[in-house]
């Protein structure tokens, strides 16, 4: 709900625990602070600001604020003062500069996606509860060492920044199990050869919209000179909070065939605003979401509403996604995105997996191929852990529960090169 400045004004939102202004500010409203005593989440996006007054820390019981597409251009480190606050977002500003020491104390999750910076602070090691940093779309040459103190970081977006190489440390961190890196220049030599065929878009009769995420569109179309029904995505072009459009199309079309990928059947040509575009198989209405997005509580794992599954269900879910997981890593491309939500399931527990736009190429050959396999490995340990916690307690007790479990253990344990990879997953799945 967006809420204005004259009722805010006339005193009419007192008690209020979530704020949300659009409406063209160019100075921060201190009508805000008679909201002290409630106000959790302030949501000033959409606005002409460019700083933040030093009196803000008056709002002590702030968690989460979010001023995305404002005018900042540089990151006020007055918010290092609210005592509670978790979650800060600046996405599409102007920032040029993060100085030393701007984040709070309890800092989980920090949205810097499509801005200017070149460096990040040295005192990003001090965030020690950073669990979720998308930082794609900017101009970053090298992530800071003491980032190796991140030891809660589990999603990383690091696409389209200017990195000439991958530190080490990276790809040690305990808890990382969702990372994009794609487009940069170290990534950016990896050339993908397609032999997919380009189709011209006057071809297609779009029909309704399908869904929509952060890259593009997916609607229903008729194929007029095939006389069939398929599904197009229209990309918007723009740096998404995993990265670049283009390079989530190529990854789509380097994946190939696999029965648990959603099937690619051509690029679009000729689009009026000269957009890409992707078409796919229509996907049957008997296959649903598996799980939804994680939200601002759960911050990085998917949330599952009134969903149970048999052991029998969890392990046909598991073999699966374990089976295109290692078909794309023997590609050399990492998912990044190897979530529930990105997963459709049908009443027979058969599944698809989509979603591209985190994904990286890498090299297969590399001495850190190994590790970038393992990362996405706890995400697929993260993945078995919410389906055995649904799983119907009547059947914990059987001897297969214990060894999904212990599996689901490796996935996940800190030590990253003791985590198995894809392939002893599957064997240990089939066995």
């Amino acid at each position: 709900m967006i809420h204005t400045l004259k009722d805010l004004k006339a005193d009419k939102l007192k008690g209020l625990k979530k704020l949300k202004l659009a409406e063209g500010l160019t100075e921060f409203p201190k009508e805000i602070y008679d909201l002290a005593d409630s106000l959790e989440i302030l949501d000033l996006s959409d606005n002409n600001l460019s700083e933040l007054p030093k009196d803000i820390i008056i709002l002590k019981k702030l968690k989460i604020v979010f001023f995305e597409n404002n005018k900042f251009t540089e990151f006020p480190s007055v918010l290092a003062q609210l005592p509670l606050l978790s979650m800060i977002g600046f996405k599409s500003n102007q920032i040029h500069t993060v100085p030393e020491n701007a984040f709070p104390p309890l800092l989980r999750w920090l949205i810097l996606t499509n801005n200017r910076i070149k460096k990040l602070p040295k005192s990003m090691g001090d965030c020690q509860f950073l669990q979720k940093f998308p930082v794609a779309g900017n101009l970053i040459e090298e992530l800071p060492k003491e980032m190796a103190n991140c030891k809660n970081l589990e999603l990383l977006r690091i696409s389209s920044n200017k990195l000439t190489s991958i530190p080490d440390w990276l790809f040690q961190l305990p808890k990382l199990s969702w990372v994009a890196f794609g487009g940069n220049p170290m990534t950016n030599s990896i050339e993908v050869e397609s032999t997919i065929k380009s189709y011209a878009w006057h071809d297609f009769k779009i029909k309704e919209l399908l869904g929509q995420g952060a890259s593009g569109m997916i609607s229903k179309a008729n194929w007029i000179s095939e006389n069939k029904e398929v599904a197009v995505k229209v990309f918007k072009g723009s740096v998404t909070s995993d990265g670049l459009p283009e390079d989530e199309m190529k990854a789509s079309i380097a994946a190939g065939n696999h029965k648990n990928l959603i099937p690619i059947l051509g690029k679009i040509k000729e689009h009026p605003e000269d957009k890409n575009g992707l078409l796919m198989d229509l996907i049957s209405s008997d296959f649903i979401n598996l799980g939804n997005p994680p939200n601002l509580e759960t911050c990085t794992r998917d949330v599952f509403i009134d969903k149970n599954f048999s052991l029998k269900e969890v392990i046909k879910i598991a073999k699966s996604m374990a089976s295109v997981s290692l078909h794309l890593h023997n590609i050399g491309i990492n998912h990044g995105d190897l979530y529930a939500h990105n997963i459709l399931i049908n009443q027979k527990s058969e599944i698809l997996f989509g979603d591209f736009g985190a994904a990286t190429f890498y090299n297969r050959n590399s001495q850190i191929s190994k590790k970038i396999e393992r990362v996405e490995v706890r995400a697929f340990g993260c993945l078995l852990e919410d389906l055995l916690n649904l799983v119907d307690k009547s059947e914990i007790d059987q001897n297969l529960y214990p060894k999904l479990k212990n599996l689901t253990e490796l996935c996940l344990q800190p030590e990253v090169d003791k985590r198995p990879i894809f392939s002893d997953i599957l064997e240990k799945l089939i066995n």
